[in-house]
């Protein structure tokens, strides 16, 4: 969806002429229709994240007509992997962006150095050994749905964790929307909230069985909607 300087400047809570002055000097992307600024929704989140711009709550409720994903299916769309090297948070991270289904265009050794400088302003991880690397103001990436990528690391490693418990487990988004995004994170954080397939977790089984029992815990919730 293009977006217009006014759509912008609501979307960004500032003045037109400030979204004008900021295109004559170049420093917002866009593009020129008929001599007419046009903005692209998804390159307007990722340059007001990377500069942080505080966003209107608008921007949640205008997403581009589609469904919501579940947690099961952006897990079959991001795939499951075992045994994933590393002998410390960098290196583990470095290895799940290697394994992440990206276009050929995303830049992975930035969504790493995205990824890493989160967990320096704050550990990911969620206890129990599972961690859900990402980051606090969602990065959206040229991807035309979402994924979540899960992977078993070969041996744990110290994530900070609040519990003190090494990582065995990561959980990590990429969606092509904020609203995508935050919804696939709430629906994470509800399913580890079950007891048994949090267990399982530490013992993982086939990437059948792990999909089941996401479909399972995720039936309780009422089926993902359209954006509005």
């Amino acid at each position: 969806m293009e977006l217009t300087v006014r759509d912008v400047a609501r979307l960004l809570d500032v003045s037109e002429k400030t979204i004008y002055r900021w295109a004559r000097k170049g420093r917002i992307p866009l593009t020129r229709v008929n001599d007419q600024y046009r903005f692209h929704r998804v390159e307007l989140l990722e340059w007001a994240t990377a500069q942080k711009i505080p966003l209107s709550p608008e921007i949640f409720r205008e997403e581009e007509e589609g469904p919501l994903s579940s947690v099961t299916d952006a897990l079959d769309a991001g795939g499951i992997f075992y045994r994933i090297e590393g002998d410390d948070m960098p290196a583990v991270l470095r290895e799940v962006v290697a394994h992440l289904r990206l276009p050929e265009e995303v830049d992975r050794d930035y969504l790493y150095q995205v990824l890493l400088a989160r967990e320096q302003l704050g550990s990911t991880g969620v206890g129990d050994g599972i961690a859900i690397p990402h980051v606090r103001n969602p990065i959206v990436l040229h991807v035309s749905r979402p994924t979540v990528t899960l992977c078993f690391l070969e041996k744990p490693v110290d994530f900070n964790a609040l519990d003190g418990k090494p990582v065995h487990t990561l959980f990590t988004l990429v969606s092509h929307t904020v609203k995508s995004h935050l919804h696939l994170l709430a629906r994470i954080a509800y399913c580890l909230r079950n007891g048994p397939l949090r267990a399982m977790l530490a013992e993982p089984p086939a990437r059948e069985a792990i999909l089941q029992a996401f479909r399972d815990t995720e039936a309780a919730l009422p089926a993902p909607g359209r954006s509005s």
